[in-house]
């Protein structure tokens, strides 16, 4: 793989670099991140080493990251090179309940915002950040598709969703000829696998890119932190938002140190970075597109663009499978071991299509080369 080795998102005509930069870094207003100009210098090195895909939204450092983003592409006039992905869902004014969540009305005023803080007229890639709970899924498709069709966005994709409402998503958009989603952004990593389960097999049946975040776990996986009590120490996000209850940074348990005991001892035997260890594994993952990756500086982005230079070994990447393998739970303890023979009649059956590519249609069978590319 390479930064300049492009590859097209989901079942459509977007070409979007394996690596994604993701910006939520730029800017220092929620106490950690990069100031303008070394988010500037970390901009221009990816975009100079071939990459031309911008993960942003409108959330992030209280919509700083936009601004910047658009300022950067402003200057060097790259806006058609440039795929710019920003999102949409979380609330920008308290006690406003139509000021955040999926409806139409919100959908509305924040890619109004947006655009306007990236200097443009219309987004590549607009992401439902998160499912609200509440709007049907008819409404999110019918405006997302209406804004499609009014230029205001190429294309449409969902984040941090669950794999029942993206299947019917799809499906509906199918039925009803409107424009379906494209790609998937959740978080994927050594650590955190749960998407296996459900959203890489409905993205591979129905022709969805999958774009990972946090693929180091908030620089967990980087090595950069060491175990202090029952929790952890070191220089980072991690560190500085050590009182969040927010999920993504709960990185500290005993299950996650064993990972990262294994990653460590891998990267030493290749000599490797931890970091671009953990980032190939994501992004030469079954049914994986485009990893987005973060950086303060560029030093740490030149690390993780280097990910792509080389090939685990096939038993050490076992190693690190095995150790990160998700905990099995009901109901796909049915689909192994005895039950599954009990099912079988103890024979073996090889799927007619074994690995499903994305942008190959569903009804096709995949060759051996692309299924091989599609298994990283």
């Amino acid at each position: 793989m390479s930064l300049n080795r492009y590859v097209t998102l989901g079942r459509s005509g977007l070409r979007v670099s394996p690596l994604c930069l993701g910006t939520m870094t730029f800017g220092t207003e929620w106490g950690w991140g990069a100031d303008e100009s070394a988010s500037q210098a970390i901009f221009n090195h990816y975009l100079e080493s071939g990459g031309n895909f911008i993960d942003t939204a409108d959330v992030y450092t209280n919509g700083k990251s936009e601004e910047l983003v658009g300022k950067f592409v402003a200057e060097r006039k790259l806006r058609d090179r440039a795929v710019i992905a920003t999102k949409f869902t979380f609330n920008a004014e308290p006690a406003n309940p139509n000021a955040g969540g999926n409806g139409r009305k919100n959908i509305y005023r924040a890619l109004e915002s947006s655009l306007r803080r990236l200097r443009t007229d219309y987004i590549d890639l607009y992401w439902l950040h998160a499912w609200d709970t509440i709007t049907p899924v008819e409404e999110v498709i019918s405006t997302l598709n209406d804004l499609v069709r009014e230029g205001k966005i190429r294309h449409y994709g969902f984040s941090d969703t669950p794999a029942w409402y993206v299947a019917r998503a799809q499906t509906l958009a199918e039925k009803e000829g409107k424009e379906r989603l494209i790609a998937l952004q959740l978080e994927y990593s050594l650590i955190e696998r749960n998407i296996e389960r459900e959203h890489i097999p409905v993205a591979q049946e129905l022709g969805i890119g999958i774009c990972p975040w946090s693929p180091l776990a908030s620089g967990f996986l980087a090595g950069k932190y060491k175990r202090d009590g029952n929790a952890g120490k070191g220089e980072g996000r991690l560190e500085k938002m050590k009182t969040s209850t927010n999920p993504a940074f709960q990185k500290f348990t005993e299950r996650n140190w064993r990972i990262l005991d294994s990653l460590l001892d891998v990267a030493g035997k290749i000599a490797r970075s931890p970091a671009q260890v953990a980032l190939n594994w994501v992004a030469s993952q079954p049914g994986i597109t485009s990893t987005i990756i973060g950086a303060t500086s560029v030093k740490q982005l030149t690390d993780n663009l280097s990910s792509l230079e080389f090939t685990i070994p096939s038993d050490l990447r076992k190693t690190l499978d095995q150790v990160s393998s998700p905990q099995p739970i009901h109901p796909y303890l049915f689909f192994s071991g005895e039950i599954s023979a009990m099912i079988s009649g103890g024979t073996s059956t090889q799927p007619w299509m074994p690995a499903r590519v994305t942008g190959a249609p569903a009804s096709a069978p995949a060759s051996p080369a692309r299924a091989k590319s599609a298994e990283g």
